[in-house]
């Protein structure tokens, strides 16, 4: 059977039949995606299209995706808790950077069993990480210290959404805040969810940066948790 009769047997066409594609091999690509993935292994591939245009590679993101999927660099999604079903209390947005911010602490340990603790400031508008403090124990006056670092670089906001923490509801703070005319806005006990902001940056600096890395000392823990910042 000839060619002509048979595309036409199956409704295309001759030139369609004898059509071989021009896409550029994706070789160089595909091996630099996996370097990346390596590096970065919690990205999914729009934050890896990002690192990728940085590096001077000039493509869409459609194209990405395709060979993140063919080099299956697909990320597994960790599961999350779920949430009980409880009113929650609205937070109004913020409307313009520095109105508002967040802070809350997570925990994590070194590799010779010392606790961890990191301090999280995040400006509730532009969502940036505005500080990471990181030591063994974070008292309220070291809280005061962090605040007053940022104060000279960039002002206070209004207020600050924070939960009811020992060392935010110190007196240390508490005096500090009063004096400086900073609104501390308390959430309920238990309802971490009051302070989305914050907890969503927790979430996304744990899976990222501490389930990634081992620090052998706090020097190491402070290096490399603000690189990640």
């Amino acid at each position: 059977m000839g060619v002509t009769r048979a595309c036409g047997l199956i409704g295309i066409s001759r030139s369609l039949y004898r059509y071989e594609t021009k896409r550029p091999a994706d070789t160089e690509l595909k091996e630099r995606l996996c370097e990346l993935a390596a590096q970065k292994r919690r990205y999914g591939y729009r934050r890896l299209h990002v690192l990728l245009c940085r590096d001077g590679w000039e493509i869409n993101a459609k194209r990405t995706y395709r060979v993140y999927r063919e080099a299956g660099l697909m990320v597994r999604k960790r599961k999350r808790k779920r949430i009980a079903g409880v009113e929650r209390q609205v937070k109004v947005p913020a409307l313009k950077p520095n109105e508002s911010w967040s802070m809350d602490f997570v925990s994590d340990g070194l590799v010779d069993g010392r606790r961890l603790r990191c301090l999280n400031i995040v400006d509730d508008f532009t969502k940036q990480c505005l500080a990471i403090e990181v030591d063994t124990s974070l008292p309220g006056r070291r809280v005061v210290a962090v605040m007053e670092r940022l104060a000279e670089s960039r002002g206070l906001p209004r207020s600050v959404t924070i939960d009811n923490g020992p060392e935010f509801a110190g007196k240390a703070l508490d005096e500090w805040a009063y004096s400086r005319g900073l609104h501390l806005r308390f959430i309920q006990p238990g309802k971490p969810q009051q302070n989305a902001y914050i907890e969503s940056f927790n979430g996304k600096f744990r899976d990222e940066c501490l389930n990634e890395h081992w620090f052998v000392s706090m020097r190491h823990a402070r290096q490399v948790i603000e690189e990640w910042r």
